[in-house]
């Protein structure tokens, strides 16, 4: 978990980049566990998204805010917000499914969301008539 002090930081350093996402060269990806997976980061002034390779074809997106609350990262993205983050990363012309697992898998250790990025839509998916 970050300090207080590495947050206000951050979200400093985000005022740097533009309201769209940017790509981050490699040599300033942050360090994580995961990281021989990841393909891509993204920053902007609002959101940091990180791009990783997942089974098949499937890109897993891992999105936060860069806008700090007391003691991790703002949370509440809306869908719509979502949507224009998987556009910006280049994904708009793929379905992406966000998953709420089993009781017995929950993972909450941040304020971050994840969509999974699909090689074809789903048969459940809406369509327009």
């Amino acid at each position: 978990m970050s300090t207080r002090a590495q947050r206000r930081l951050a979200k400093k350093q985000a005022t740097k980049y533009p309201a769209r996402l940017t790509r981050v060269p490699l040599d300033r990806w942050p360090d994580s566990p995961s990281s021989a997976s990841r393909i891509n980061v993204w920053l902007s002034r609002h959101y940091l998204v990180q791009g990783f390779a997942e089974m098949g074809d499937i890109v897993r997106l891992t999105v936060c805010s860069t806008t700090p609350s007391a003691d991790s990262w703002a949370d509440g993205l809306t869908w719509d917000e979502l949507m224009e983050i998987k556009r910006q990363c280049g994904y708009g012309h793929r379905a992406a499914v966000e998953i709420y697992p089993d009781d017995s898998n929950i993972v909450n250790v941040a304020n971050m969301r994840h969509l999974w990025v699909l090689p074809e839509a789903p048969a459940y998916m809406w369509r327009k008539a």
